[in-house]
């Protein structure tokens, strides 16, 4: 039987040497180019992203709300630790919040330019989650579960998770809104109001994630 396998690899060995790999007579096609026209947004990884594999996208969220989902789960059954390791000298308290207001900042660029430019719902959402980390330890974990609470994050995520399977459902059956002027702000149909909600998702699911942590953990 190794005889067998030995005469198949130098078989296969000897066609990749001897016979050229055959060749698609094709005219020459820009992908950049088709992917502007089908999606209308200038950022063609937007737009690959939120139409193209929109089924990839769907599910990358889905995966996203689960995983929290899981964090809630295992720590369910754990006592809350008692001691929080914080940043407690000024300077160190100072430059986390600045960091924290730039990254907000970065985050809103993201979310709203994101199919214009570099970056989108998933890279503003990671940005929101870092200001939102860098509040957290600066913060006492009573102020921030209060303020998560008291504008209904939680529920306000699970809405952006929702309303984003509804708009991509709509837009794999083949409605679409119109793409406008390539390059502006208001073009690309759906797309920016996809990746608005990625990015709302992603940030508020970090926060309860930071939440948990800090509560269980004592830190992230």
């Amino acid at each position: 039987m190794k005889w067998a396998y030995l005469v198949a690899g130098i078989a296969l060995w000897i066609k990749m040497i001897v016979m050229p790999n055959p060749t698609a007579e094709l005219a020459e096609i820009s992908i950049v180019e088709s992917i502007l026209k089908d999606t209308g947004v200038s950022n063609v990884v937007s737009g690959i992203i939120f139409r193209n594999r929109l089924y990839d996208t769907i599910f990358e969220v889905v995966v996203f709300t689960i995983a929290i989902l899981g964090v809630k789960f295992l720590l369910a059954n754990e006592t809350p630790i008692r001691t929080l390791v914080q940043f407690s000298d000024r300077p160190s308290i100072i430059l986390a919040r600045l960091g924290a207001t730039i990254a907000a900042l970065v985050s809103i660029e993201l979310a709203i330019r994101g199919h214009l430019s570099p970056g989108g719902g998933f890279a503003a959402g990671v940005a929101g989650g870092t200001a939102i980390g860098l509040i957290a330890i600066t913060s006492s974990a009573e102020w921030m579960e209060g303020i998560y609470k008291k504008y209904h994050a939680a529920t306000w995520e699970k809405i952006s998770v929702l309303i984003f399977v509804i708009l991509a459902a709509i837009t794999l059956v083949g409605w679409e809104l119109p793409h406008g002027e390539l390059g502006a702000l208001f073009s690309g149909g759906i797309i920016p109001l996809l990746n608005i909600l990625v990015a709302v998702k992603v940030a508020l699911g970090s926060w309860a994630a930071i939440l948990l942590f800090t509560r269980y953990r004592g830190l992230l």
